[in-house]
């Protein structure tokens, strides 16, 4: 829940700072007092909608699926928008992007103004009737989930057969493309390590003649060799140094001879061209090698797609007939729970002052993770689109307090924009009734022009403009009794308005 909101400079509002209790947060006030204004700069805070303030910041004590963006988990989560020349989001004092805020705000906070229908999806209605099923039949939690298993191991499957089968269409010409490389690195049967030396001797060569000219040139020094050591022994001097010196020389001289060395020139360079077409194309000899090993392998799996089909397709069979039998029970089960289901809404709903709603209980030729079964909504047999924003939102609300009552869960923060306009007191006082249940899972923001709703708030702030500020005011009983009375009979209050509205509050 959030209980700290902090809004500065936004329109008439120069500072507010609000701390809150748990359950239903209520705000009244005149038209055009700023009511709209504060409650969009408290989404602007969770990018779901758009608001003039300079900075929001609200502390939230939940745990939130957080890491998923990036960002720690704190025992306080502070949510921080701030706007100069550009509006910039901030979770625990890191950044996060408009996308990614609305994406996770979504998951928590559900903002029951405009005009939606997504939050009656097929998954959703279907998960209902699954969970009144799992409260009278322990067994039918594991059934679910054996079917499920089932499901997505059956999709699996037709996904590999479907990449089968679009292999078959141009196997051909994928056998003859891996043929062809298998064929043209095989040809080539390179060596790791052999593309280097080549390119060593290579470099060897070319310099082929400077070398002997020039090993012929200092052979001279060995012509000299008997007169230096005729001078060393003059001079008393041990020659051995001189003899072993030239003989390490001779060797190397010998080594350096290149006109007995038996290869082939031509056949040098054809190799060594054969070898950097590998190296162009696989980048190295151990790539194109790997690349040798990979082809031969496709071409094996080439050869064996048939026989993998015809396994595939075994065991597609076989999940099929499982999943079908599956089904037909799930639909059995589910149309037997559909009447508690309508019963359950419709109990909310007669509250709210709303028509009686009716499932149609329909099959998608496609079998889905859900089954088979849809169902479709309607009012009095209206469909979810003609329906008026107030009508659609109360129906929302219904939604709500029904998905509670039967998962007995139900956690984040629903905001609600003058869900009670345009009612009458009677109708006003049933959604009171309604919030007032949800209050126990949802913390709810709402602003109220009517006395019913608000006389339930856990928190009730009045918001009240002069010429120059908006101020936002918290209302302890007995000021909630003059603004209750004031919503009841309008700016001159009187002592019957008064009565009612300490009626109200101690109802």
């Amino acid at each position: 829940m959030i209980n700290r909101i902090l809004i500065k400079d936004n329109l008439a509002f120069k500072n507010v700072e609000l701390n809150l209790a748990p359950g239903l947060t209520v705000f009244t006030g005149l038209s055009g007092a700023g009511k709209s204004v504060l409650f969009k700069a408290i989404l602007s805070a969770f990018a779901l909608c758009e608001s003039d303030a300079k900075c929001v910041e609200l502390s939230l004590d939940d745990e939130l699926n957080l890491e998923e963006f990036g960002i720690e988990n704190e025992e306080e989560n502070i949510f921080k928008l701030l706007k100069e020349k550009t509006t910039k989001y901030f979770i625990n004092n890191q950044s996060i992007s408009k996308k990614s805020l609305n994406l996770l705000s979504k998951s928590f906070v559900k903002y029951l103004s405009v005009k939606e229908n997504n939050e009656f999806n097929n998954e959703k209605l279907l998960g209902l009737l699954d969970a009144l099923e799992k409260e009278k039949n322990p067994d039918f939690k594991k059934f679910k989930e054996e079917f499920e298993i089932n499901f997505k191991e059956y999709e699996k499957l037709s996904q590999e057969l479907n990449k089968i089968l679009e292999e078959e269409k141009k196997i051909e010409e994928l056998k003859e493309l891996a043929l062809m490389q298998v064929e043209k690195i095989s040809n080539i049967n390179p060596k790791i390590g052999e593309y280097e030396e080549l390119l060593k001797l290579k470099k060897k060569l070319s310099k082929k003649d400077k070398i002997d000219e020039a090993w012929m040139r200092a052979s001279a020094i060995f012509d000299l060799e008997q007169v230096v050591i005729n001078a060393l022994n003059l001079s008393e001097v041990n020659s051995d140094f001189f003899t072993e010196c030239l003989n390490e020389l001779r060797i190397i001289c010998e080594n350096q001879k290149m006109e007995e060395m038996d290869f082939d020139i031509e056949q040098l360079l054809d190799r060594i061209e054969n070898l950097s077409y590998l190296v162009k194309r696989y980048e190295s000899i151990e790539n194109a090698l790997e690349v040798l090993e990979q082809k031969k392998q496709e071409l094996n799996h080439y050869e064996n797609l048939n026989f993998e089909k015809k396994e595939l397709e075994k065991k597609i069979n076989e999940l099929e007939k499982k999943i079908n039998v599956a089904c037909d029970k799930l639909t059995q089960i589910r149309f037997k729970n559909l009447k508690e289901l309508e019963n359950h809404f419709n109990g909310y709903l007669k509250n709210l002052y709303m028509k009686d709603l009716k499932f149609n209980f329909l099959q998608n030729e496609k079998i889905t993770l859900q089954g088979r079964d849809k169902l479709e909504l309607n009012i009095n047999e209206t469909n979810l689109k003609k329906l008026s924003s107030g009508e659609l939102n109360r129906l929302r609300l219904a939604l709500i307090a029904t998905e509670c009552k039967i998962l007995g869960f139900g956690k984040g923060i629903i905001f609600l924009d003058e869900i009670d306009a345009n009612l009458s007191g009677k109708e006003a006082m049933s959604i009171a009734k309604v919030l007032n249940e949800l209050s126990s899972f949802y913390q709810i923001f709402a602003i109220s022009h009517l006395p019913q709703l608000s006389s339930k708030a856990h928190n009730h702030f009045l918001i009240e403009k002069d010429i120059n500020e908006s101020k936002v005011i918290k209302l302890e009983k007995h000021e909630r009794v003059r603004e209750l009375a004031r919503m009841i009979s309008g700016e001159l209050i009187n002592d019957e308005a008064l009565e009612f509205a300490k009626t109200l509050l101690k109802d």
